[in-house]
């Protein structure tokens, strides 16, 4: 004992605990041989370990265990530690022979390391293990070896494309393999035959992967597929199929013919050196060659009296025919001119607007012009306000107050402004009614009218004019903001908002790539915008542009998806760009259309918000119990749906919603159940755990992705429920539900406080749609959109509303302040307190910011 003591005593006295510790365990154990320690000879006594074998990096392939290997000699005793921490003896395997040159003990230790074991390690990208081998002299330390699990992404981040290459041109090939560990290998094939660019030195494979065919042959036509590979799988890209084709070339010119009767000679040249193959172009150029010939070489022939005369007839024609061309067109372009504005004049009679009379009086009040002022400065529209004795100012339709939102939009013709009891005038605006049938019936002689979706789920519609408005889907979080003078004057559109179903889209997705929000269509598209709307709509992503590459997908008119914004790298002079919030995108548009949010991955730190619902059933007679656990993106859009789907199951809701981030790695997301009294309850799944797959949930396409935990309670008589429930992605966050609730009890309340029900109209129309008034927003443009020498102008507004960012996008609009204001009406539409923006005017320092004190009647 005292010479097993004696060295342990340098490592400490916790290390001696553990070989006290060892020597008693290797007492109670049956056999000796079963023991980590062992004592040496005298003629050792002073001799430290040495290793024979270390443990060496291993790689877990799916469930199978890896064994680590320790050998050492001479030694008393060896144990494994794992990531800082002792294995247990009991998880050793020891074996013990003498070294039959030196006569010195050997001791070998082996200890197994499970999936499960390495999965446990939360937070740590490696999971390490190391031997430490005693002696009575001292201790060794082995080197460190790395454990990790193996795995193989199913999708390439690049794949090779087909390509159309002529003979001798050199062809590149790309190829992306998929992420895993270990690092895959890539070969190349060609109609399934594997290249070998030693064999064959026209190939070559770059260090990133990529083939390079030097010079193309026309061997080289074919199927070429990158194939990635490692010790878990072996994947294959699509075929990219590689044509070579032959472009014909030119034979020599033949001989000149002889002079012919009309004086001149030919000579020609075919396609046939070599003729055209594989889809190759024919020769370019000129096949046959004329020449005149000399006056010696040329037959004589004398030109008679009737050949001048038919030459001097065909000039003379064609003289006039020019003439009376030049006449008609001058004429035309004369009288499209003179009816210019008598067409833009009864544009505006067709929309259901009649000439308004108009006279000067007191500044500040707004009020419409007429057509033959139109292109005054919009600031001349605070100079002056209507003459309310003049009876022949209508608009097809009632507007109503801007607090009223109950009333419908009636087709009865109405004055546009009504008096107030104290003699001072104000504006009705109001929600306008989608379908009414004498105005539909005008609009769909318009050019621009088109067919809107109608009695859809998850859609609004409205008519707009260049007042403006607001379409709304209520409980989705997503909007169409349509400033004023969007639309322009004399036009009316009739504008649908509506949510697309992501499944019947098939939005293509590669790589990393996953749908951050809901796909969104505005419409009908083709209308003609004179400033951009402003879309918006939930995204689930973690919100660090510096973890992402978010794109935004349009779809054309042949349906085919188009990246038209990459998010940083907008244009200005762009039709697009967006503002990114924590959980909302914001996108100005100067076109509608069909919209989504894709997003890819640039490590394996972005994560997507993941909202967990439970839901059970509201009555349960049986003994079976069913809890539904959804994992969905965290957007207001899928979560009204969910909502929607249970109330029709007869479903509640039986917990609040917990948020999830969930990282792009391989880990799939498992979902357990725990702590049930077993004396009243037991789970019916066999497995300790559900799993959803990683992809299935990273894609974003699929929407309804849940697990069902079915329990069966013991006893009718059992109503309690109490349990653990847990949600984690391996390696990744966590969440848990602590149940406590009674099956027999209606907890609907709960649904009313987190469904968050919106009351507010789905289409609101003229000012009732904006928080700030239609003269004060006029005020705020004039004083602030004139760059100002001390910064107070709106680059100051921006920097107050913590906009900057964007300033490059503001200067690029004829008015910079008026485009900030439509995206704070975007953002404060249900919360925005119009005091909180004086109070920003006055800081800037304006004496405008008096501008707020005007009363409702003067606006």
């Amino acid at each position: 004992m005292p010479a097993l003591l004696g060295p342990v005593s340098r490592c400490g006295f916790s290390a001696a605990l553990l070989v006290l510790w060892t020597v008693f365990a290797g007492f109670s154990r049956a056999g000796a041989e079963h023991a980590a320690t062992a004592t040496l000879p005298a003629a050792f006594s002073d001799l430290l370990p040495h290793f024979q074998v270390e443990p060496e990096d291993e790689y877990i392939v799916k469930n199978k265990p890896v064994t680590l290997t320790c050998r050492s000699t001479p030694a008393t005793q060896i144990y494994f530690k794992c990531n800082g921490e002792w294995v247990h003896q009991d998880d050793h395997l020891i074996e013990r022979t003498v070294d039959p040159a030196t006569a010195l003990p050997i001791m070998q230790v082996t200890i197994d390391i499970t999936r499960q074991q390495v999965e446990k390690i939360f937070g740590l990208d490696q999971y390490w293990c190391q031997c430490v081998a005693w002696s009575t002299t001292g201790t060794q330390k082995s080197q460190k070896a790395y454990i990790r699990i193996a795995y193989l992404r199913k999708n390439f981040e690049e794949e090779p494309q087909g390509k159309e290459v002529a003979l001798d041109q050199e062809v590149l090939l790309r190829c992306h393999p998929p992420e895993g560990v270990p690092q895959p290998e890539v070969e190349w094939q060609r109609n399934e035959d594997i290249l070998n660019p030693e064999s064959d030195p026209n190939f070559f494979v770059t260090a990133d992967h990529n083939l390079i065919i030097r010079k193309a042959r026309m061997a080289d036509t074919g199927n070429y597929t990158c194939v990635a590979k490692n010790i878990v799988a072996r994947r294959k890209s699509t075929s990219a199929a590689v044509l070579v084709y032959v472009d014909g070339g030119w034979s020599e010119w033949s001989k000149w013919s002889a002079c012919g009767a009309d004086c001149s000679m030919w000579r020609t040249r075919e396609c046939t050196q070599p003729s055209p193959g594989t889809g190759g172009k024919d020769c370019q150029g000129l096949d046959l060659q004329s020449l005149n010939c000399t006056s010696e070489q040329c037959p004589q022939t004398v030109s008679g009296a009737e050949d001048v005369a038919l030459y001097v007839g065909v000039v003379a024609v064609a003289l006039c025919l020019t003439l009376l061309l030049i006449v008609v067109v001058l004429v035309y372009r004369r009288k499209k001119e003179g009816l210019d504005a008598d067409v833009a004049d009864s544009s505006i009679l067709t929309t259901g607007f009649q000439p308004m009379g108009i006279k000067p009086s007191k500044p500040g009040v707004w009020a419409p012009r007429p057509r033959s002022h139109a292109s005054c400065q919009n600031s001349h529209l605070l100079t002056i306000q209507p003459d309310l004795t003049t009876t022949t100012t209508s608009y097809q339709g009632t507007l109503r107050s801007r607090h009223d939102t109950t009333g419908k939009f009636s087709m009865t013709n109405g004055t546009l402004l009504d008096p107030l009891p104290n003699g001072s005038h104000t504006l009705h605006n109001g929600k306008l009614n989608p379908d009414p049938p004498e105005f539909v019936s005008r609009l769909s002689t318009q050019s621009y009218f088109k067919t809107l979706p109608r009695d859809v789920a998850n859609a609004s519609y409205g008519t707009f004019n260049f007042l403006g408005g607001r379409l709304t889907i209520p409980n989705t979080g997503i909007s169409l903001l349509i400033p004023p003078e969007a639309i322009p004057r004399g036009k009316i559109y009739e504008i649908y908002l509506t949510v697309q179903r992501k499944e019947d889209l098939r939005l293509p997705l590669a790589g990393c790539q996953t749908l951050l929000g809901p796909v969104v269509s505005c419409g009908p598209p083709g209308v003609v915008l004179s400033r951009p709307v402003i879309l918006s709509m939930d995204h689930c992503s973690d919100g660090c542009l510096d973890n992402w590459a978010l794109r935004l997908k349009k779809q054309n008119y042949e349906g085919v998806w188009e990246d038209v914004l990459l998010m940083g790298e907008e244009l200005v002079s762009e039709p697009y760009y967006c503002q990114l919030e924590a959980e909302t995108c914001r996108l100005f548009s100067e076109q509608l259309g069909t919209f989504a949010l894709v997003g890819e991955s640039l490590h394996m730190g972005a994560a997507k918000r993941l909202r967990l619902v439970l839901f059970s059933d509201a009555y349960c007679s049986t003994l079976e119990y069913n809890i539904r656990v959804y994992c969905m993106d965290d957007t207001q859009e899928v979560f009204k749906e969910v909502m929607q789907m249970e109330r029709q199951l007869g479903g509640r809701l039986i917990d609040e919603p917990h948020i999830l981030l969930f990282k792009d790695s391989y880990h799939n997301l498992r979902l357990s159940i725990h702590d049930m009294p077993q004396a009243h309850w037991r789970s019916k799944l066999l497995a300790g755990y559900q799993e959803i797959p990683f992809y299935h949930i990273w894609n974003g396409s699929q929407r309804y992705l849940h697990c069902t935990f079915t329990l069966e309670r013991l006893s009718l008589s059992t109503c309690e429920l109490t349990c653990q429930l847990c949600v984690w992605q391996v390696e990744g966050e966590g969440q848990s539900f602590s149940l406590d609730f009674n099956i027999a009890k209606d907890t609907r309340a709960i649904d009313a406080e987190f469904m968050l029900m919106d009351s507010s109209a789905s289409a609101l129309a003229g000012p009732s749609a904006f928080q700030i008034p239609y003269l004060i927003r006029q005020k705020i443009c004039s004083s602030l959109d004139a760059p100002c020498p001390n910064g107070a102008d709106w680059r100051m507004l921006a920097q107050r509303l913590k906009l900057e960012r964007h300033m490059s996008f503001f200067a690029s609009k004829a008015s910079p302040t008026s485009v900030i204001l439509d995206l704070w009406e975007a953002q404060h539409f249900h919360s925005g307190n119009i005091n909180q923006l004086a109070a920003v005017m006055a800081d800037i320092g304006k004496q405008e910011a008096m501008i707020f004190l005007v009363s409702d009647g003067e606006c």
